[in-house]
């Protein structure tokens, strides 16, 4: 049994200055696209940072200052990258808590639009660590049977991904064949924001940390408001102030 698409699904993998996806950056990233009719298309950039990279993430991913410091910057690649997802769903490893909020993060700090509305989102990781709980690397020669050689190189990762998934389906008839079915077996179908700071219960955006956890985040804006600005000037990702702003914006209009 193959993957089902009804649109081309990207495998993305990023590596980066760090883990912290309000202040690292991305220092290389691949997409590897997959078509309807199973051909794939691939994308392979280094980017600069502007920013130097440790060298704890250089030990784990080889990247370095020199290696990048010709390579262009985020915003001069951004409307490329854009353009070579747009109308895409998307997938990785450890995608919808990692890559897809850093890649989200870059293109805000540029100013630059990007809505996952609409987008299925496909978390390998998910799948697998429900199913066998592991590493990519080891997920890999699971699936596969193969030894994935050039682990941490972003576009070895991301192929790695996209079999990995096709191995799964393979396996697993239970999540089915499409980019919904998997997506609703992974329950990762409704995100509110990436940094989870925000869940959905009933249809409703709750908080999930600190004091209002389980509260509805309309009404604890309502009754509290200087709530919002206590996050737009705190250290959350820019994802999570800009999905606060739209519950806001959303509660104003309630109120007019």
């Amino acid at each position: 049994m193959k993957l089902q698409l009804s649109r081309p699904i990207a495998f993305i993998d990023l590596e980066t200055t760090g883990v912290n996806i309000s202040v690292d950056r991305i220092v290389e990233l691949a997409i590897v696209k997959i078509m309807p009719d199973g051909s794939r298309q691939v994308k392979r950039k280094l980017i600069n940072p502007l920013m130097p990279i440790p060298a704890s993430a250089s030990a784990i991913h080889g990247i370095t200052d020199e290696m990048v410091k010709d390579a262009p910057s985020f915003k001069q690649v951004a409307n490329e990258v854009k353009q070579f997802i747009d109308n895409c769903d998307m997938g990785g490893y450890n995608s919808n808590r990692f890559d897809i909020p850093m890649l989200i993060e870059e293109f805000l700090r540029i100013g630059i639009a990007f809505s996952v509305e609409g987008k299925k989102m496909v978390d390998v990781q998910k799948v697998f660590h429900m199913m066998e709980q592991r590493t990519l690397s080891a997920a890999y020669k699971f699936y596969c049977q193969k030894t994935l050689d050039d682990a941490h190189s972003a576009e070895a990762d991301a192929t790695a991904t996209w079999e990995v998934l096709e191995a799964q389906i393979e396996r697993y008839p239970q999540i089915g064949n499409t980019v919904e079915s998997i997506v609703k077996f992974t329950g990762e179908d409704d995100i509110v924001d990436f940094a989870r700071r925000f869940v959905k219960e009933k249809g409703i955006e709750v908080f999930n940390f600190g004091k209002h956890k389980g509260k509805p985040v309309a009404q604890v804006l309502k009754e509290e408001p200087q709530y919002y600005d206590w996050m737009m000037k705190g250290d959350f990702a820019m994802n999570t102030k800009q999905k606060l702003t739209e519950i806001l914006n959303r509660t104003l209009l309630k109120k007019g």
